[in-house]
């Protein structure tokens, strides 16, 4: 067998505080948590699933304060939404109000099709104004 176009992909990736991430991710973004850990047993971390019902792909957070400082995220560390529509300023207001950050994009590309945020961690995510398919 071999992935196909309805292979599901989890992102995961280290967060320093699950509270602020969930805040920008759900009140800012829109995803949905799908599932939550926060009291994980012994030797386990404390955990957070986002994304949308039925989707094919979900972001999976970590909370490893001492991952992230090891490894901060670069400017190529970027998430990609093809919205396929302008972005409106109100949702992009949202985002920043929930702990996002509006950079400008290492790719000049991103910055011509899009708009590019920075989530609390530090990653980086693109609203693009153009569609995938």
């Amino acid at each position: 067998m071999t992935p196909g176009s309805q292979t599901h992909l989890r992102v995961a990736r280290p967060s320093a505080d699950l509270e602020r991430s969930r805040r920008f991710w759900v009140d800012g973004v829109g995803a949905e948590v799908l599932w939550s850990e926060p009291d994980p047993g012994p030797g386990e971390h404390a955990l957070l699933m986002l994304g949308w019902p039925g989707a094919a792909w979900h972001l999976e957070l970590v909370h490893d304060p001492e991952q992230v400082a090891a490894n901060p995220p670069g400017p190529e560390d970027v998430l990609v939404l093809y919205l396929g529509e302008l972005i409106d300023p109100a949702y992009l207001a949202r985002m920043v109000a929930a702990g996002g950050t509006e950079v400008a994009a290492r790719n000049p590309y991103w910055d011509r099709w899009g708009v590019t945020v920075r989530d609390p961690d530090g990653y980086r995510l693109v609203l693009s104004t153009r569609s995938w398919d």
